[in-house]
């Protein structure tokens, strides 16, 4: 009861999560009531959201309870030392700023306060106004750094609109939606095949919403063993399992007040599925192996090239998690239903690999661009990519000749992924035969065309067909 007492005083009404990610937390720890209502007020004053422990034991748990900035503890205290507050509060989070305080000055301890990482140390009774200004100082310098950190994030990969390319009307739709969704809170689930770009869309939500200043953190469900995902989701305290040496935050933790990205959402466990549940519902988890409940101010953002629903009635998925994550969605197009968009990506993935490899390729040829056009893109965006990086590593002219190209894409014919053994299909779970056969008659009539000149009616003859029925399948499949 005494920790729910001191929480009301530090700061009345108290309780919005969204409101750490603006104002910087501080934990102001000492057994005296009097030194700590003044820290308190005077802090609160400063624009500081305030927590107060009167032990050491009550600084603890709530440093494993909920994120801090800046941690401002005396030293004598009757349970826990200001010292072992300090070496817990390092155990959780090595950038936390720590103060200490102390009526009875000693060498040894203010020796052994700085080897743990304290920033300063205040003989009592200290100048308020010089300890104002310290905090300030150091609050700055580490919101600077963080600004710094994601500074240099944006620098190195630019996610925002510009960047996500596209002319076609799919693309263009996509964009409206990114627009829409990104200012909300709410949970969005981007589907669409492996290579179209769900992270690069995450991440165009997350820098165009209220949390940009925040961190974006990813996490590949598929990539992570089973055993292990507990943990690089929600962390775990020392002791958990072996090897557990000193309690890890977990990535949920570490995206506070920020976005997490799930990808592969339908490789997690279901084990897993009803933990991910709870942090949706309640805004709370418990690290692995802890029993206290650590807020989650998150926003998730969850991906899948599965059937979800397909999946839920199968009983792979649960329902309500599945509704709790498909609250705003966004399906993003394969490459080859938006070819008018594959010059302009193809152009600035050379322009990209020209300056990374210092090559003095201006160019794609005429000849390429048309091979690039007619290849059906299994792999989507990702396999252009690839196929523009090989040819930009290759190219010997100042032109990308046909001959740089990748094999498959060079000779006209589709990838093993795009038609598969058209003799002995694999008829397994997973197969699409409307889309086989859809990449089946896209090749043969591009080829067709790139043989016959352009000249559609001898391109019909070519392969038997009727001129009328040859048009609908060009129309259809927008070739040139």
């Amino acid at each position: 009861m005494k920790s729910q007492s001191a929480r009301a005083n530090a700061d009345p009404g108290r309780s919005a999560p969204a409101a750490s990610a603006s104002r910087p937390r501080i934990l102001v720890v000492d057994d005296e009531l009097s030194m700590r209502e003044m820290l308190r007020i005077v802090l609160r004053r400063d624009g500081y959201d305030v927590v107060l422990a009167e032990s050491g034991k009550e600084a603890v748990k709530e440093l494993q309870t909920e994120p801090f900035d800046l941690l401002l503890s005396d030293i004598r205290m009757p349970d826990l030392s200001g010292v072992d507050v300090l070496r817990a509060a390092k155990e959780i989070n090595q950038d936390l700023v720590a103060f200490m305080m102390t009526a009875f000055a000693s060498t040894d301890t203010a020796v052994e306060a700085m080897r743990l990482g304290a920033v300063d140390y205040f003989v009592k009774p200290f100048n308020m106004d010089e300890l104002r200004l310290k905090v300030r100082q150091h609050v700055e310098t580490r919101r600077l750094k963080h600004e710094n950190l994601l500074l240099k994030c944006a620098l190195n990969t630019r996610y925002e609109f510009s960047n996500i390319l596209g002319r076609s009307e799919a693309m263009q739709h996509v964009f409206a939606t990114i627009e829409q969704v990104a200012p909300t809170n709410s949970t969005v689930l981007i589907s669409g095949e492996s290579g179209t770009g769900k992270e690069l869309v995450a991440r165009a939500i997350h820098f165009n919403s209220l949390r940009r200043d925040c961190p974006f953190v990813a996490l590949n469900c598929g990539a992570v063993p089973e055993t292990l995902l507990e943990s690089e989701l929600f962390g775990y305290i020392r002791g958990a399992f072996t090897g557990a040496h000193v309690n890890k935050k977990g990535l949920v933790e570490a995206a506070e007040g920020g976005t997490i990205f799930l990808d592969e959402i339908g490789e997690m466990a279901s084990s897993m599925q009803v933990k991910l549940l709870r942090v949706l519902q309640d805004h709370r988890f418990r690290r692995l192996g802890g029993t206290d409940e650590v807020q989650a101010d998150v926003r998730v953002i969850a991906a899948t090239n599965q059937d979800l629903p397909k999946m839920v009635g199968e009983g792979r998925f649960r329902e309500d998690l599945f509704y709790r994550l498909n609250v705003l969605s966004i399906k993003l197009p394969p490459l080859r239903d938006r070819a008018e968009d594959i010059p302009l990506l193809a152009d600035q993935f050379l322009e990209q690999f020209t300056s990374q490899m210092g090559k003095r390729v201006k160019t794609i040829s005429a000849e390429a661009h048309a091979l690039l056009q007619q290849h059906p893109w299994r792999g989507n965006v990702r396999e252009l990519q690839n196929a523009i990086e090989r040819a930009v590593a290759l190219e010997q002219t100042e032109a990308v000749l046909p001959e740089s190209l990748p094999e498959d894409v060079r000779l006209g014919r589709p990838t093993v992924e795009a038609l598969g053994d058209v003799t002995r299909p694999d008829l397994g779970e997973g197969f699409d035969l409307e889309a086989r056969g859809e990449a089946f008659y896209r090749h043969y009539i591009a080829l067709a065309l790139e043989r016959a000149g352009g000249v559609q009616v001898k391109a019909a003859d070519l392969l038997g067909m009727s001129f009328r029925s040859f048009r609908y399948y060009v129309k259809k499949y927008n070739l040139k």
